[in-house]
């Protein structure tokens, strides 16, 4: 790995840019694919190589993987002004660089998913599209001939403070169901591990913290750890759902965001209740030390001694 570089595809994003800082912090050569130069290099410093360019551009695809042995894509349209493009992003661009990569003799990959796609969850909650992209895509890397490593990500504890205002926590479903979590920073570690490996192919990790937690709970942490009182309150799912309906011609992103919100208040229970299992699995295969939601509360919340 130390003569060439590792590429990291959606290396400004949230989780990427923790990917692409445990690379550095390994004295690993890193290369980072982005539309904007300068803003990647505010984000993530001098270290890593920056390629300017758009990831939908198979030509600047193909200048990217120059000198590169091993690629992470962890690419995401997750954001309103992106929303449009998300299936050039998350999928065509993804099947042309998996193609590109199999033209230049790159076999090592490791590819960032949702925790776990279930079709048939995703098809009884009636959102469907909202994990087909993610499972086509785990589908074409585990009937390829690469070394791939999958990743399933859970929701980051950054989820639970998205929710939280002027000492309250309103939670469209309330999130009453435990969910798996985990810190952006482990996920950073992990996958940095991960792509430095060859004895991990054709695995699928999920990657979580020790424990599920639902936003209840959430907030009684964070009550504790800051001596404020955190009020945690439930607005009904469906008025997300009558506001997607109303703005879709103009904002489609909405309804992207009821989707996750269903699913997230409908989290498989089996699930749930094998996270201290699939924590321990994390901890056998990686070196990492987990940053708990009390240390990210205190990160966050008593650094500044605000809530925001």
């Amino acid at each position: 790995m130390n003569e060439k570089s590792v590429l990291v595809l959606g290396g400004t994003g949230f989780y990427g840019r923790h990917i692409v800082k445990s690379l550095v912090t390994k004295k690993v050569r890193t290369k980072v694919l982005s539309r904007n130069a300068n803003q990647a290099r505010t984000i993530l410093g001098e270290s890593p190589e920056i390629v300017e360019g758009d990831v939908m551009d198979l030509e600047v695809i193909n200048k990217s993987l120059h000198d590169v042995k091993a690629v992470v894509i962890c690419l995401s349209a997750m954001k309103s002004k992106l929303f449009r493009k998300m299936k050039a992003i998350e999928r065509n661009a993804v099947i042309n660089i998996l193609d590109a990569c199999q033209k230049a003799g790159i076999k090592r990959v490791v590819y960032t998913s949702g925790y776990e796609m279930r079709p048939e969850i995703l098809k009884k909650l009636k959102i469907e599209k909202f994990g087909a992209i993610k499972i086509e895509i785990e589908k074409t890397l585990k009937n390829s001939n690469f070394n791939w490593t999958i990743l399933g990500c859970a929701p980051s504890f950054e989820l639970f403070f998205a929710f939280l205002k002027n000492n309250k926590m309103t939670v469209p479903g309330g999130g009453l169901k435990p969910i798996p979590s985990i810190s952006a920073i482990d996920v950073g570690k992990i996958a940095a591990q991960t792509i430095l490996r060859d004895d991990l192919s054709g695995k699928r990790f999920r990657l979580t913290g020790p424990e599920a937690m639902s936003f209840p709970i959430a907030a009684e942490h964070i009550s504790k750890l800051t001596g404020k009182k955190i009020k945690h309150t439930k607005i009904p799912l469906a008025i997300i759902k009558i506001v997607s309906i109303i703005v879709y011609p103009f904002n489609p992103f909405v309804d992207f965001l009821y989707q996750s919100l269903k699913l997230l208040n409908n989290f498989p229970e089996d699930l749930t209740s094998n996270v201290p299992a699939d924590h321990k699995i994390l901890m056998e295969t990686f070196n990492y030390k987990p940053v708990s939601f009390n240390e990210e509360i205190r990160s966050r919340l008593l650094s500044n001694d605000k809530l925001t």
